[in-house]
């Protein structure tokens, strides 16, 4: 689940996952859409086709989409098409991308935003676009929005390549956003050039939060070194939580989150805890306490204690 970003505006990215469980991830949505809305804020939310089984064909990936993106319409929030696992086993062309895509924006009631995640985030999505070929599939993509510009707010772009983001950036027709979800470059690409800026839906800025929060107002007021400077010493805690295999940055998220108070126990589905070795999230607790990023220091130290103590270690 995200909050939408407006100009210049940074937010965690953790959208909503339906998969087998889409009744409660329906009522999530519909219950946060509802709360956002009483304050006058709005959230936007993943859609995509993680409740099918494997393999799929095309028409069941597309009525999956559709099914997701009702759930999203109907709470009042804002869509992020998702790549998809299933999408990318059963197309056989760049075709099959572009009538998919082009089907779900004639279907979508407004502009949405389009998420292109690499492989370095999910193996299972090498080649989407209908190549290997970074160059052929950017032309892809950009097909698609060319042709439904109107039906595309911005595009999230997850390839952890600074040149090929602002490369594809000024490539988009105009009115058309470009959010980043690089998280080893983000402070120069949000700072901008002269030639336009990315937006920031990232997942480091969830346990960045009020951190990059301060940043990105400050750079509202036009001040770009001021905004360096608050960001770019949180590039080591981001590198490190997206470090190789970047697809498990969720475990130190999760750890970050449950150290500063947020949430009362750290597990996850699948026993994704243990996704990341005692070292790593020991270097995590770290890089985020020399940050001041938990509210409560004390807490955040008495729950790492007790971590390490589980695992054997002598405090």
């Amino acid at each position: 689940m995200v909050a939408r970003p407006g100009r210049r505006r940074g937010h965690g990215h953790r959208p909503a996952r339906h998969g087998p469980g889409l009744p409660y991830a329906a009522e999530l949505i519909r219950r946060s859409a509802a709360e956002a809305k009483a304050v006058g804020g709005r959230i936007a939310c993943g859609v995509g086709t993680d409740q099918l089984p494997s393999p799929a064909k095309l028409p069941q990936i597309v009525q999956a989409y559709e099914e997701q993106l009702a759930v999203v319409e109907a709470a009042g929030a804002q869509p992020i098409l998702m790549a998809s696992r299933a999408l990318a086993a059963a197309a056989t062309s760049p075709d099959d991308y572009a009538e998919t895509y082009g089907h779900l924006l004639r279907r979508a009631s407004e502009p949405v935003i389009l998420h292109w995640l690499g492989p370095m985030f999910d193996p299972a999505l090498a080649g989407y676009w209908g190549s290997a070929d970074l160059d052929a599939a950017t032309d892809t993509f950009l097909d698609v929005i060319a042709a439904h510009p109107d039906k595309v707010d911005g595009i999230k772009i997850s390839l952890l390549d600074a040149d090929r983001e602002v490369a594809l950036r000024r490539r988009l027709p105009q009115g058309v956003r470009c959010y980043t979800g690089d998280d080893f470059h983000y402070p120069e690409l949000i700072a901008g050039d002269g030639h336009g800026f990315s937006h920031a839906l990232l997942g480091v800025f969830d346990p960045l939060g009020p951190l990059a929060a301060e940043a990105v107002r400050v750079l509202d007021t036009g001040d770009a070194q001021a905004f360096r400077a608050l960001l770019d010493p949180t590039v080591a805690l981001s590198r490190h939580l997206f470090e190789n295999p970047t697809r498990h940055y969720k475990t130190g998220v999760v750890f970050l989150a449950w150290l500063a108070g947020h949430q009362t126990h750290f597990t996850m589905v699948g026993g994704l805890q243990s996704a990341r070795s005692l070292p790593h999230l020991a270097r995590a607790y770290e890089l985020a306490d020399g940050l001041g990023l938990f509210p409560d220091p004390a807490l955040a130290a008495s729950r790492m204690r007790s971590l390490l103590t589980v695992h054997g270690v002598p405090q």
